[in-house]
């Protein structure tokens, strides 16, 4: 009964949306309440659930979307983006500029969260599309599809974190084993695969393309590339100064002051308030002028942020329920090897719960009792077979696909075809990777 209401909950969902054309944020709390009260949630709960749900997305990701936003504006009205493109063109040129794209998100993706390199390179991916005259999808998927790589697989990301620690697995041969998967994977589901996508067409993306500016105006080449990827370059030297600082068991107030200044929010806090002034005050703009760039990036995000917190409604409701531990108990009566079980169980949740995240620190909380210990599973490759599963068939409960969905300005039916489809083809070509690895290690 459980799976049935499961799957007339998201049949519900993608009806609303797409045939009768709700707006998907009341789409989600309808489709939310419904659902909560099907799996037997008491009505008096579901409204908490609702708050906790909307509350909790947004809590952990309203911050890093706002600034990274503003961030992103700023990046785009100064030229910086567009110095970037131009220094792509000059160095790949068109023909290699997708693969171009590819190596900065897999650069950039490995110590920077999902969300984070999102809204830092979505000015990028746009001005280099606009520059060249190429299809949005087309140029951008890559690039988001090795970020997307690097979350669910690799640490220091939250998830592979935590599996690490679950399984007991050394982050060390986990992160170079996950490099070894992630390669093929990020070729095909990015580069390769974005070539069928050319004929999408964006309907009305969110502007974050900045008009031609004559290039005498652009900000100097080491101005724009510092100052877009300052986030990225905070996070690389808080983190080899945590590392130092860990060698040692004095200066723990220096250890206290690299934790907190290397928090997603105070790095692109930090990151928005130096390049304010190396992209703004620096070159002359005036701070109210700035200011007035940053409302306009909000008001810009503003429906994003609302369908992202809806959908963190349904995952509550799906997590108070109770749903993923009745499913835990199906699947463990299966008879099928540890590695492709693990993979099975994290992509169920996923599909269930949405966030890749959420669902690869739910399956170590599943799998860890079962196979935890067994001296024929290899637990740096159980990290990676769940951090798989993580990411496959992202759909219309996952936050991600929403933020793809209303940054490109595709339908519905167009964000099925590119964005899910991509990250399913990830978690699979990541599976086989897991398996021929298993053979040899």
């Amino acid at each position: 009964m459980t799976i049935f209401i499961l799957a007339a909950c998201i049949l519900s969902l993608v009806l609303l949306i797409t045939w009768a054309k709700v707006h998907p944020f009341l789409a989600f709390i309808i489709v939310s309440i419904i659902t909560g009260l099907a799996l037997g949630i008491p009505m008096t709960q579901i409204a908490a659930s609702v708050n906790k749900g909307i509350g909790d997305t947004l809590g952990s990701l309203v911050i890093v979307i706002v600034l990274g936003a503003m961030l992103g504006k700023l990046v785009a009205e100064s030229g910086a983006a567009q110095r970037i493109a131009n220094v792509f063109r000059k160095l790949f040129g068109e023909k290699y500029l997708v693969w171009a794209m590819t190596l900065t998100g897999f650069i950039v993706g490995i110590p920077l969260y999902y969300n984070v390199g999102f809204v830092l390179l979505i000015p990028i991916i746009f001005s280099v599309a606009h520059t060249h005259r190429l299809p949005l999808v087309y140029v951008g998927l890559p690039m988001l599809s090795s970020l997307s790589v690097m979350h669910g697989f690799l640490p220091p990301h939250p998830a592979p974190m935590t599996l690490v620690g679950a399984f007991h697995a050394n982050m060390s041969t986990t992160f170079l084993y996950g490099l070894i998967i992630a390669i093929p994977a990020v070729i095909v589901a990015g580069p390769v695969f974005s070539v069928t996508l050319k004929n999408i067409k964006s309907i009305s993306p969110a502007n974050h393309t900045a008009s031609d500016i004559p290039d005498i105006q652009l900000p100097s080449v080491a101005n724009s590339i510092i100052s877009s990827l300052l986030p990225v370059i905070l996070m690389l030297l808080l983190g080899l100064a945590t590392l130092v600082s860990n060698a040692s068991d004095e200066h723990e107030n220096f250890k206290q002051l690299m934790i907190f200044l290397g928090e997603p929010n105070m790095i692109m806090l930090i990151a928005l308030l130096i390049a304010t002034y190396t992209l703004g005050l620096y070159r002359g703009k005036r701070l109210s002028a700035i200011m007035n760039l940053y409302v306009d990036a909000v008001k810009e995000i503003a429906i994003i942020l609302l369908i992202i917190g809806s959908a963190g409604i349904l995952k509550q409701i799906f997590t108070d329920s109770g749903v993923k531990d009745e499913i835990a108990a199906i699947l463990k009566t299966w008879n099928l090897p540890p590695l492709v079980l693990a993979w099975i169980i994290t992509a169920i949740l996923r599909l269930c719960l949405g966030s890749a995240t959420i669902a690869g620190v739910a399956a170590a909380g599943i799998i860890a009792p079962v196979f935890f210990g067994q001296s024929d599973v290899n637990p740096n490759l159980l990290v990676l077979s769940i951090g798989a599963g993580s990411l496959f068939c992202s759909h219309v409960n996952d936050t991600a696909f929403w933020m793809f969905k209303e940054y490109f300005g595709l339908s519905v039916k167009d964000t099925f075809r590119s964005w899910t489809v991509m990250e399913t083809l990830v978690a699979i070509i990541g599976l086989l990777g897991v398996l021929v690895l298993d053979i040899f290690v």
